[in-house]
């Protein structure tokens, strides 16, 4: 695999295109394969890999910048990795932790955010429904190659494996952290529409986050993070 591969893998189902060191380093940190890793500034690279993360190895192929540029404008180091084998929304549903569902999210940064705070929050994984594929390039970057850090998937119809559903909706119950069961599926709805009639019907109990009058609504992101870590922070 060389630099021109990056663009037929960014389409390449089971490829999976890395843009900049932390989301390298984070697939590496977590056992995604490297099937290729480029840049124009190696001495760069290995002073990032000495002062952030000298845990891993980036076997980096030195190119022209100009060509480097051309395939990701926005990085000085590229990768294509292999997509990792996760276990299926239904094993994830069974195992330890909160997970996430993301009901239709539209921005697929925020999705990557999501995820990106998920791991470090210590989720069970992220489920997503609706258009986008979570694992889409613009979504890897956003979480910073944390896709490798948990399991991440899209279904197309809400299940919970017998889990409680616990919907985020701006007119739900006051949040109460200590309240919520040590591993449920908590759902955060599209930023302008919120959760659907459908899945709130489907919802075990509604809460809702805390805000000053006149604020509406949270980032995604923002109200995943300002969740999980306040059931992380809260004793059991």
């Amino acid at each position: 695999m060389d630099l021109r591969d990056v663009s037929r893998a960014r389409r390449t189902r089971g490829l999976v295109v890395l843009e900049g060191f932390h989301a390298i380093k984070h697939a590496i940190r977590f056992g995604g394969e490297i099937l290729g890793a480029w840049t124009a500034d190696p001495g760069e690279v290995a002073s990032l890999v000495e002062r952030l993360a000298p845990d891993v190895h980036i076997p980096v192929e030195v190119v022209d910048l100009e060509a480097l540029k051309r395939v990701v404008p926005r990085a000085q180091v590229v990768a294509v990795a292999r997509r990792p084998a996760q276990p299926n929304p239904d094993i994830v549903l069974a195992g330890p932790g909160h997970v996430v569902l993301l009901e239709d999210p539209r921005h697929l940064g925020n999705l990557g955010a999501v995820i990106r705070v998920a791991a470090a929050a210590g989720a069970g994984g992220v489920i997503t429904t609706g258009r986008q594929d979570p694992w889409h390039p613009d979504a890897i970057r956003g979480s910073a190659g944390l896709h490798f850090g948990l399991p991440v998937h899209h279904i197309h119809a809400v299940r919970t494996g017998g889990r409680e559903l616990v919907a985020l909706d701006p007119a739900g119950e006051p949040f109460a952290p200590a309240d919520i069961p040590a591993a449920v599926v908590l759902a955060f709805g599209a930023e302008r529409d919120g959760l659907s009639d459908q899945l709130l019907a489907k919802a075990d109990r509604r809460v809702a986050l805390p805000m000053s009058a006149g604020v509406s609504s949270l980032n995604l992101a923002t109200a995943v993070a300002a969740t999980l870590y306040a059931l992380k922070l809260t004793p059991s």
